[in-house]
């Protein structure tokens, strides 16, 4: 593709990144050890061109840089890796090696910043959009991706876009989050599981603080002067749990809705129940709108949902088009062989619809 083009896409790809702002990402384990990484990927302006991607070992790819410019990291696939990207395949957002190894991008406006773009780095610069295709081409761990990260300089493509952070999970359950700020790249360690946006992951791990009183089940009843306060139903426990949209509010919600669930006894189920906790943060399309100002008539602004199976090597999705789940199951595809490839998310943009068997 020529580099003209490519650089078009990008812009296209950083104004998405400045607008996806309600992506929440959880991690559960089941009873049997199987660990799922699950996240939504939002954006309300438009509808974004969404695709998986299936990457071979020995795949190379370029980074690109600023100014319509090539020439930045080369690196090539010593696993293959397969994830959900958005307009160019090598973007993607959310995706897991081989090795069992995940990366995520999640969007983390006015609290990162890269290093400035420096010419002479130009052979070590990295583009954020492409480092989860970079962590999943060459790492099976997360300590390997900690020893090379100062290897590289990540950079915004568009000096004038936002930063992004990620979430980086291995196949022992181990997570942790990468944010870059003063151009200076911090690992914190996530036990809690749960990443959405700004601010700073450890701030939200402060704020939860704010919410000691919320726990699991009901709350009274209760002795008020002279009367008894009943709750009206059950769940009263997690009165005052925040509802909306914005990051805290969500990193707060996914923190207590997946803690609390029920853990499941082995795969299959726990991916259902997944998708089931991201349903609590599906966004309506229009909703981040004035009235009568939504740009689009799109069925959500919540485009995707990805759930994966880091254990046993399987990815799930849906999409705000069709809600019957796709599997991609690595553990089938012959890394050594496959033929890079990428395919839109949907076939059809339409509801899987079964007529139900009456006799």
């Amino acid at each position: 593709m020529q580099t003209t083009k490519i650089f078009s896409i990008i812009a296209a790809c950083v104004a998405i990144i400045q607008n996806a702002n309600a992506c929440t990402g959880i991690t559960l384990q089941s009873t049997d050890k199987t660990i799922v990484t699950a996240r939504t990927m939002d954006w309300s302006g438009a509808e974004i061109n969404n695709m998986y991607v299936i990457v071979p070992r020995g795949y190379s790819q370029e980074s690109l840089l600023p100014d319509n410019k090539s020439g930045g990291l080369e690196f090539s696939a010593l696993y293959g890796y397969a994830g959900l990207a958005v307009e160019q395949p090598e973007f993607i957002i959310d995706g897991t090696n081989e090795a069992g190894l995940s990366a995520a991008l999640f969007y983390f406006p006015n609290y990162g910043e890269y290093e400035p773009y420096n010419e002479a780095s130009r052979d070590i610069s990295l583009a954020d959009f492409q480092v989860v295709s970079w962590i999943l081409s060459r790492f099976a761990t997360i300590d390997q991706v900690k020893s090379a990260i100062n290897d590289v300089r990540i950079i915004n493509i568009d000096p004038s876009a936002s930063t992004v952070h990620w979430r980086i999970t291995d196949v022992t359950g181990r997570q942790v989050v990468l944010e870059i700020v003063n151009g200076v790249p911090n690992f914190y360690e996530n036990e809690i599981g749960v990443l959405t946006n700004s601010p700073g992951f450890q701030w939200h791990m402060t704020n939860l603080d704010n919410y000691v009183n919320l726990k699991p089940g009901g709350a009274g009843p209760t002795n008020f002067g002279p009367i008894e306060l009943r709750a009206f139903g059950s769940g009263s426990g997690f009165l005052g749990l925040p509802g909306d949209f914005t990051p805290p509010s969500r990193f707060v919600r996914a923190a207590f809705l997946k803690t609390y669930a029920q853990q499941q006894k082995n795969a299959s189920d726990t991916i259902a129940q997944a998708f089931h906790i991201l349903n609590n943060f599906d966004v309506p399309s229009g909703v981040q709108f004035a009235p009568g100002k939504s740009p689009t008539d799109m069925p959500a602004a919540t485009q995707w949902t990805i759930a994966t199976d880091l254990t046993n090597r399987t990815i799930y999705y849906h999409t705000m088009y069709n809600r019957a789940l796709r599997r991609i199951e690595m553990d089938k595809i012959d890394f050594a062989n496959v033929e890079f490839q990428y395919h839109p998310l949907d076939e059809t943009k339409r509801e899987t619809i079964i007529n139900v068997k009456i006799d």
